[in-house]
C-alpha cells in the first residue's frame, strides 16, 4: 500500500529536504516520520528507489553550492544527513562532511529556509571517560576525524543561528540500530522509532530555537547521555531501552565512551610510525 502524508499534523513544516536520503537513517525515516510531511524531496548521490506521491529526488552533490542551493530552494526545513557515515582519512572526509555541511548552511541562508535538523555524532565526545555522564554543553573531546568534522558542523550550526538567525538542531546521532549488536550499544542505541521521534520533535520546535545540541539516544538505563533543559524542551520522549537486549551481550569494558572509535589505528589513516621504518 502507498503512504499517505496526513493532512494537517500540527506544526510539522510542509516542504522537508533530506539530504543523504539513501543512507540507513533516511530510508528509516522514509517509513516512519516523512509519510507524514505533504511534501518530501530526497537529495543524493545515489539512487534512493522508488519513490511515494508525496515525495520526489533530485540528484544533488554537497561539495556543489549550486546543486545544494537549488535542492534547498523552495523547503520549509532541511533534514542533513548527507556524507561520509565514518571514520576514515580527511581527503575523503573533507568535501561530504566539511565542505558539504557549509554548502547546506550556506543555501539555506540565501534561500532563507528558516530550519535545519543538523546530523551530528556522539563521535564528537568518544573520549569523555565512561563515568562521565554528558548533558551536550561539555567539551568535545571527538575520537578521530569523523567526529572532529561533526565537531566543525556544530560549529558552523551555531554560527548561523547566532548571525543570521538560522534555527538548527544539532543531534548527537547514538548507535541506530534495529536491536543492540554489542556491549557498547546498551549505553548509546537509538532505536527506530525513537529517531522518528527525534526528527518530529526536532522539525516540529516552536521558531526561535537557535541552536540546540541535543544526544540522539532512546530511553536507555545505562546512558551515558542526559538532555539539557534546552533540547528536553523540545518535547523528545524517547520510549525504547536497549536494557531489554542486555542478557545477550556482555558488559562494557572500555575506558572511553567511544570504544574502539578511539584506537590508534581505527579509520585506517593514522598508522604508527614506527610501522613504516626499516630496520
Amino acid at each position: 500500500m502507498s503512504a499517505r502524508p496526513v493532512a494537517g499534523v500540527s506544526r510539522l513544516p510542509g516542504r522537508v529536504l533530506v539530504t543523504g536520503a539513501a543512507g540507513t537513517m533516511g530510508t528509516s525515516l522514509r517509513g516512519t516520520l516523512l509519510r507524514r510531511i505533504a511534501r518530501v524531496r530526497l537529495s543524493d548521490i545515489r539512487p534512493v528507489g522508488p519513490t511515494e506521491p508525496h515525495e520526489e529526488f533530485v540528484h544533488a552533490d554537497l561539495t556543489d553550492l549550486g546543486q545544494v542551493r537549488a535542492v534547498v530552494r523552495g523547503t520549509d526545513a532541511v533534514i542533513h544527513l548527507g556524507g561520509i557515515p565514518d571514520e576514515t582519512g580527511f581527503d575523503a572526509l573533507k568535501g561530504p562532511n566539511l565542505e558539504g555541511v557549509y554548502n547546506v548552511f550556506e543555501a539555506c541562508r540565501l534561500e532563507q529556509v528558516p530550519r535545519v535538523v543538523n546530523t551530528s555524532s556522539n563521535r564528537i565526545t568518544g573520549f569523555h571517560p565512561v563515568d562521565r555522564t554528558l548533558d551536550g554543553l561539555e567539551a568535545v573531546r571527538p575520537d578521530g576525524l569523523y567526529g572532529a568534522a561533526k565537531a566543525f558542523g556544530e560549529a558552523l550550526a551555531s554560527l548561523y543561528a547566532d548571525r543570521f538567525g538560522l534555527d538548527v538542531v544539532s543531534v548527537r546521532i547514538g548507535s541506530f540500530e534495529e536491536r543492540p549488536s554489542e556491549p557498547r550499544h546498551l549505553h548509546t542505541w537509538l532505536s527506530p522509532s525513537d529517531a522518528a521521534r527525534l526528527y518530529e520533535a526536532c522539525l516540529a520546535a516552536p521558531a526561535g530555537i537557535g541552536h540546540v545540541t541535543i544526544y540522539g539516544v532512546s530511553r536507555n538505563t545505562r546512558s551515558w547521555w542526559s538532555q539539557n533543559a534546552a533540547a528536553s524542551a523540545l518535547g523528545y520522549e524517547p520510549r525504547d531501552d536497549a536494557e531489554e537486549f542486555a542478557d545477550r551481550l556482555q558488559p562494557y569494558s572500555e575506558p572511553c565512551q567511544g570504544g574502539r572509535y578511539t584506537h590508534y589505528e581505527y579509520g585506517g589513516w593514522a598508522a604508527r610510525p614506527d610501522a613504516h621504518r626499516t630496520p
